[in-house]
């Protein structure tokens, strides 16, 4: 597998119908003053200045597709969007984009590297994993300002023990309906592969990796095992929201801006058609995995 693009020297060539070539884009951005990365009439969001900034440069308008769309206050150093464009447009080293893209976009968001990838890559669909981390201090005096715009103040004594014991208990491959925002049509059957937590001073940081993610679901996540953390819930109580049909009224979702998506997984190029078709297929709990479906 690989979870970044492909190094090359060869000049742009068309890979497609119409002479198109497919472009993937390693993007950072604070999320703080954007309302999410996904396109909205009269707000700014990701998207927006992305394409808006590079169809200046190709002097044409172009679409992204992205791997996640974070919600607003959510940042990011890991994000992946793809883009066809027409091959005359591109210089003979499309990396040379960067630059000329930096001239453009606002400081608070970068595209760092840019790569001809092949027809079949999706930035979405053959995505194999997706890393977050969140961020939460409960210092008495609140977050360092150096870091306020990442951190999330929690003012409580927080049981680290306490803490992963109930993370652990999510692990696996549930139906997380209590922990997301039900979108229409979409499965709420998730992998979770890793639920971490690491202290170092006050800081306390979640290391969260999935094959995808419904809407909300990290930070629902979080919400409900910081409530365990301070005591008010167990991790008993955790587990057993894997038995809800329907988002629980009964977690905390915390805060957008302690969340960033720092890393996402793609397997090798040869098999970017598999990773596709697997990801378009519902997911389903095997029957020894208990609980429901959708």
């Amino acid at each position: 597998m690989v979870s970044a693009h492909a190094e090359s020297n060869e000049p742009a060539a068309p890979i497609g119908d119409g002479g198109l070539v497919r472009l993937r884009l390693d993007i950072s951005y604070d999320g703080t003053d954007f309302s999410g990365w996904a396109r909205q009439t009269d707000l700014r969001t990701v998207c927006g200045e992305i394409e808006d900034k590079l169809g200046t440069v190709l002097r044409q308008p172009v679409q992204l597709t992205v791997a996640g769309r974070t919600d607003a206050g959510v940042h990011a150093s890991g994000q992946v969007a793809h883009v066809d464009v027409p091959g005359e447009l591109l210089p003979d080293d499309p990396s040379r984009l960067v630059r000329r893209l930096a001239r453009f976009l606002p400081k608070d968001v970068r595209v760092k590297e840019i790569s001809v990838v092949p027809g079949e890559f999706d930035a979405r669909f053959s995505a194999m994993r997706r890393y977050y981390e969140y961020r939460v201090t409960n210092a008495a005096f609140g977050v360092e300002p150096l870091r306020a715009r990442d951190t999330v103040s929690y003012p409580k004594p927080l049981d680290l023990g306490a803490m992963q014991e109930a993370s652990t208990r999510l692990l696996g491959l549930h139906n997380f309906a209590a922990f997301c925002k039900r979108r229409e049509g979409a499965t709420t059957v998730r992998e979770l592969q890793r639920f971490d937590w690491a202290q170092e001073g006050t800081v306390f940081t979640a290391y969260v990796n999935a094959d995808a993610f419904c809407w909300s679901m990290v930070r629902s996540l979080v919400g409900a095992v910081l409530s365990v953390g301070e005591g008010r819930r167990t991790a008993d109580w955790v587990a057993g929201l894997l038995d809800e049909t329907s988002r629980s009224s009964s977690i905390l979702v915390a805060p957008a801006h302690g969340l960033s998506l720092v890393r996402v997984d793609y397997p090798d190029y040869s098999e970017l058609a598999a990773r596709n078709a697997i990801t378009r297929e519902t997911r389903e709990i095997p029957s020894s995995g208990g609980c429901c479906g959708d």
